[in-house]
């Protein structure tokens, strides 16, 4: 997680190559049997280092495949607060946004949908209050209220 964290760091920092060549490197450690906490975490955040949308997307999905595999116990164990269920509405938010880029609006619709039902796993705090206003604007982007 550490190594994700510095993939991240580059990210933010605008150096998306450098972070894609170490999120790849960590994937290809991790491997598709891999722990699904770092997968998710890893995936999630290669999904934004991405210059295509299909790989955004690819990444995407990747990351949503590994956290319906991320048991409450390992989240636990890992220190992460908050319950699994936490991660769903950025999960889903991502891929609605990937999916209403790529014209598939109905797709879009629905992990629009999944991300706001999940919205109450989120605390009232910094995080929460972002993740809830993109699903708002994604929802406006889409025509949907």
């Amino acid at each position: 997680m550490v190594r994700i964290g510095r993939g991240i760091e580059l990210s933010q920092r605008g150096d998306r190559a450098a972070a894609r060549e170490l999120f790849a490197r960590i994937w290809d450690e991790i491997g598709p049997d891999g722990d699904p906490l770092h997968r998710c975490a890893l995936a999630h955040h290669m999904a934004d280092t991405q210059d295509d949308v299909t790989e955004e997307l690819a990444w995407d999905l990747r990351a949503l495949e590994a956290a319906d595999s991320i048991t409450e116990e390992r989240a636990r164990q890992a220190g992460v607060a908050g319950s699994v269920r936490g991660f769903y509405p950025s999960l889903h938010l991502n891929l609605g946004e990937a999916y209403r880029k790529l014209g598939d609006l109905e797709r879009a619709r629905h992990h629009l949908e999944r991300g706001r039902a999940a919205v109450d796993a989120l605390g009232d705090d910094g995080y929460g209050r972002l993740v809830r206003g993109a699903l708002d604007r994604l929802a406006d982007r889409l025509g949907t209220v």
